[in-house]
């Protein structure tokens, strides 16, 4: 589960982040926005669970799903390797 001393600042953007340990023992830094989602094999997002696993789906808005999860701060940041 995440806690207070995971947070932190993404080093090519400047903004805040969360660190998610993975199911690997792996960190992950994750955008600061808790989504609720859907599972969906056909779904265009890789949503990062608060338990370190990553789930296909549809981000829902105003509505209730399967679960809460955060997206990848890769796929946000606008300096990551472009």
């Amino acid at each position: 589960m995440i806690n207070r001393a995971s947070e932190g600042t993404c080093r090519q953007c400047g903004r805040r982040i969360l660190w998610v340990r993975m199911k690997s023992g792996k960190n992950m830094p994750v955008d600061m926005a808790l989504h609720n989602y859907k599972k969906d094999s056909t779904g265009k997002e890789k949503i990062v669970t608060p338990d370190g696993e990553v789930v296909t789906g549809r981000i829902l808005v105003g509505e209730r799903g399967d679960g809460a999860g955060y997206i990848s701060h890769f796929a946000s940041c606008k300096k990551y390797r472009r």
